[in-house]
């Protein structure tokens, strides 16, 4: 692959607010008639190099924020639903649909603090199907201020843009037919994109869920750092799948076999006619993210393998046209493509699934929530109360969310505890304020232990339950320390007024070399804790908000580490929110209630939020 490098953008926090005002004019991108040139012209780059390039160019510094839009047209932004115009659809049952006192409305019902406990298996049926989507990729209301109004969905996304795109893939399946169908989360339905050939649907029924990313959604805003966000997105959408289905007593595993081209064809994401465009083709593309087989009776799904979505792909019968994203974009980010194609998966033998331990039979602090609240009550904060303490034992309670283990939703995905979180501390009972480290897996952490120790002297943490392995780094007056986050967080008072912030630090030198498409990997295990501690923080009374605005380099110097052996690539933040009582909130699907379905409620633990 030959390299296309230029200049560098902006980002903006894992929130769900409308984009109101324009951001400040950045470097401007490369205009739409020019491309990049290569350092070396006619120089083929190796894969890893290409991702360490991208990764370099889309930092933010001090100096300049990292390349994006220097003008935004607000009034024609992309748009957030697909649907495949002539594709057969089916509406999904709604979670309100559910007959009171059925296995579905208990398992609804139960505590939040039980869903990494085994539940029995609840009937894979299209209830169950509406279920698991709506619980993680469905609306969960719609936002108004002013003449601006907004959907917010189960799974968090940078700037409230949604690039993730979902996809089921079924076969015997009751009430569907065999193939490929995409989710439209606006009305809650699937739209048959392939049906399978006659004769192909042998052995007992099959369920998969595959997710893609419209990047165009992100690199409108965001220019060339939108690659990141949105993978931090694929790892948010896997979280919230797989609490899902938890919820349903089901399991849900990553096919890390299946390479990106086969998952691109079994999708149609390859059959460029059926993706029209006006200007530029690259608005209108999807990239293949990844591929979960789906437990319906509990148990770990069978295997999905490459050549059988490929055979499958060939014989479909194929349906519908997509909607248009943006007909007129006016920028070109050719640096996305480059480190997509870089870091695209081969298929291939998968490693053996990693061994976590169980999960923690520590009780959590008391919450009467149900576990649909939580989910569909899950907001991102825009604001923090600069004064409020967070309580020693829901700090604790916090950490051990994000230890990995053998139950929901880390088992989600082929590799979860490489990340080591470093905490920005300002107000939490009985802690000093200053920056911590983690240890969320004791072998991961220990490379990294062993480089803060050149310029630390980490002090354990006493009071704390003896798993959770909290280090001081060093202490700071509180006012010193808001002006370090703030600054650090792209000035954002949000870093600076929560009660701590979180930056996650991954192995990159290492992972990248041995492995490109550990890019992805990456992120998204970044992004899977996040939307564990967005469900955490919402059942502790709290809220989190994600926030990709950092500035890459002066974090690690703040942490005594050069050069590129770790890397921190997506930080977060919790406290207690203020609420800004201005936004108006109206139920998702409230038209299919206007026509005799009741709207789902979101049963939130405390006043209406965001």
């Amino acid at each position: 692959m030959k390299a296309a490098m230029t200049s560098t953008a902006q980002l903006a926090p894992l929130a769900e607010k409308p984009p109101a005002a324009p951001p400040p004019a950045q470097q401007a991108a490369t205009p739409p008639a020019a491309h990049a040139s290569s350092p070396v012209p006619g120089v083929e780059l190796s894969p890893a190099l290409v991702v360490r390039i991208y990764h370099r160019r889309t930092k933010h510094r001090f100096q300049a924020y990292a390349a994006s839009p220097s003008t935004l047209d607000w009034d024609n932004q992309p748009a957030p639903f697909r649907h495949y115009s002539g594709a057969p659809t089916v509406l999904l049952p709604l979670l309100a649909e559910a007959p009171a006192g059925s296995p579905l409305q208990d398992a609804l019902a139960a505590p939040y603090a039980g869903l990494t406990e085994p539940r029995p298996a609840l009937a894979a049926d299209l209830a169950g199907l509406g279920a698991l989507l709506q619980l993680s990729l469905g609306l969960t209301g719609w936002k108004s201020l002013g003449p601006d109004r907004w959907a917010v969905r189960a799974n968090p996304s940078s700037g409230n843009l949604h690039p993730v795109e979902a996809w089921v893939i079924c076969r015997n399946f009751p009430g569907l037919a065999d193939g490929v169908h995409h989710y439209r989360p606006e009305d809650h339905a699937l739209e048959c994109r392939a049906a399978d050939a006659p004769g192909r649907a042998r052995g007992g029924p099959r369920l998969a869920i595959a997710l893609s990313s419209v990047m165009w959604r992100e690199a409108w805003k965001y220019g060339e750092r939108a690659f990141r966000y949105c993978q931090l997105d694929v790892g948010h959408a896997a979280g919230a799948l797989r609490q899902a289905a938890a919820v349903l007593g089901w399991t849900l595993a990553e096919q890390p076999g299946v390479g990106s081209a086969s998952l691109a064809a079994r999708l149609g994401l390859d059959r460029s006619a059926d993706y029209p465009y006006r200007r530029y083709q690259v608005s209108e593309l999807e990239e293949p993210e990844l591929l979960f087989a789906i437990g319906t009776d509990g148990s770990r799904p069978a295997a999905a393998y490459g050549s059988e979505l490929r055979e499958a792909a060939a014989t479909a019968c194929w349906h519908g046209t997509a909607s248009t994203i943006d007909p007129y974009p006016m920028f070109r980010w050719p640096v996305i493509a480059e480190v997509a194609a870089a870091s695209r998966r081969e298929d291939g033998d998968a490693a053996p699934a990693q061994a976590l331990p169980p999960p923690s039979l520590r009780p959590q602090p008391a919450t009467g929530a149900s576990v649909a609240g939580i989910i569909l009550g899950r907001r991102s904060a825009q604001r923090f109360a600069p004064d409020h303490i967070l309580t020693r034992d829901r700090f604790a309670a916090l950490l051990q969310a994000i230890k990995p283990h053998c139950a929901a939703p880390w088992d989600a995905l082929a590799d979860v505890s490489r990340l080591t979180p470093v905490l920005f501390v300002h107000r939490v009972e009985g802690l000093r304020p200053g920056i911590y480290v983690f240890v969320r897996e004791s072998a991961a952490a220990a490379p990294l232990l062993a480089r803060l120790q050149q310029r630390f002297a980490p002090e354990r943490v006493a009071g704390l339950p003896p798993e959770l392995d909290l280090r001081l780094l060093q202490e700071y007056e509180p006012v010193q320390l808001r002006r370090l986050a703030r600054s650090l967080h792209c000035h954002q008072d949000i870093a600076a007024n929560a009660c701590f912030a979180v930056g996650l630090l991954a192995p990159f030198d290492s992972r990248i070399g041995a492995e490109p498409a550990a890019y992805r990997s990456l992120f998204r295990e970044a992004g899977l804790i996040g939307q564990v501690l967005y469900l955490q923080a919402e059942a502790l009374g709290l809220r989190g908000t994600g926030i990709g605005c950092y500035f890459d380099d002066p974090v690690h110097e703040a942490l005594g580490l050069e050069g590129e052996s770790y890397q921190s690539l997506y930080h977060f933040t919790i406290g207690m929110p203020v609420i800004d009582n201005r936004i108006e909130t109206t139920p998702a699907y409230a038209d299919r209630a206007a026509a005799g379905t009741p709207a789902p409620s979101a049963q939130p633990n405390r006043e209406s939020p965001q």
